[in-house]
């Protein structure tokens, strides 16, 4: 199916960290919204890749995505290559996004900038005529997003724009919470990392609020371009 905004990301959880709010906001408004995951985060160190997965298909229900597909990349050792892009650009040119979101530009984990590179370069090569994919046995057509625009995840980058999410940010934690396994459960005895302590939802929220004070709201979501937007109407600025 055509879609009008789909999300790629190096892991299950990225998009639900960074920029669900702003998905479930537009499936609000009506828009089909879609997520690509690029490996099954099976090097992840809390849980397996078959509790991500299961994980994975909680938060798409709560999301209430059109289309989820995770393409099986090697976690922490895919590449920007031809192999790589080719399978970007399959998913690209099924669902046929008028928007790609994908991971930031760079960020404490390396497949995040990784991850945000292959998506960039595939919608690119996406539209041009002479690259052959197929699938399902069918050749497809080229297909080239309006816009890609990156999310912001661990590190801070300095967002081009941000979406306000106020309405959405509790049904976001839920959908975050549904990897349980990644994030803090009292009395766990898997190993802690950077995002599953007790304190890193703090964090999130101190993050969103900032984002959502530059626009006089309660919390928004940011992202970076990569070319300037253009505007035909001012009066409809926030």
């Amino acid at each position: 199916m055509k879609l009008d905004i789909l999300a790629f990301a190096a892991h299950p959880d990225d998009v639900e960290l960074t920029a669900s709010g702003t998905l479930m906001k537009h499936k609000a408004l009506g828009y089909s919204i879609g997520i690509v995951d690029l490996t099954r985060g099976q090097l992840g160190t809390r849980g397996t890749a078959e509790t991500r997965a299961e994980e994975s298909a909680a938060a798409t229900k709560l999301m209430e995505l059109d289309v989820r597909e995770n393409l099986g990349m090697e976690d922490g050792f895919f590449v920007n290559d031809q192999a790589h892009q080719l399978k970007v650009i399959e998913a690209i040119r099924t669902y046929r996004p008028e928007i790609i979101i994908c991971n930031a530009v760079r960020d404490r984990h390396i497949d995040h900038g990784k991850g945000s590179a292959l998506v960039s370069d595939a919608c690119f090569l996406s539209g041009l005529v002479k690259i052959e994919t197929f699938r399902d046995g069918k050749q497809q057509e080229p297909w080239r997003p309006k816009a890609v625009y990156h999310t912001i995840q661990d590190r801070y980058i300095e967002p081009d724009f941000v979406v306000d999410v106020t309405d959405f940010y509790e049904r976001k934690k839920e959908v975050i919470l549904a990897f349980k396994t990644q994030f803090y459960q009292a009395g766990s005895d898997q190993p802690e990392t950077p995002i599953s302590s007790k304190d890193f939802f703090d964090f999130l929220e101190a993050r969103a609020r900032e984002f959502g004070r530059r626009i006089n709201t309660t919390y928004a979501e940011g992202f970076t371009v990569e070319r300037t937007l253009g505007v035909e109407d001012m009066m409809k600025l926030g």
